[in-house]
């Protein structure tokens, strides 16, 4: 099976058949493909540019929001290689 296209919780193969996407990308998803917010929001930082090898504002925003949501942690180090 090869996948097309998604959006919201249904995956389409490249021969037009539609599924339920149970899978999700393992988490990530949870809003579904292509969330209109999500969208919105990939667009707005798209437009100022990825991939620094900096660290940016919207960091420590998303790191203090998480120290916030989960009291017991403490710390929070944001990484981008995969390999930290």
């Amino acid at each position: 099976m090869f996948i097309d296209k998604a959006k919201g919780p249904h995956i389409k193969d490249v021969d037009g058949n539609r599924y339920v996407d149970y899978v999700g990308a393992w988490g990530p998803l949870i809003l579904g493909h292509c969330h209109d917010k999500v969208i919105s929001a990939l667009q707005d930082q798209l437009a100022k540019g990825i991939g620094y090898g900096a660290s940016t504002e919207a960091e420590v925003e998303i790191a203090t929001k998480i120290c916030e949501l989960v009291p017991s942690i403490e710390q929070v180090r944001l990484v981008t290689s995969g390999t930290e």
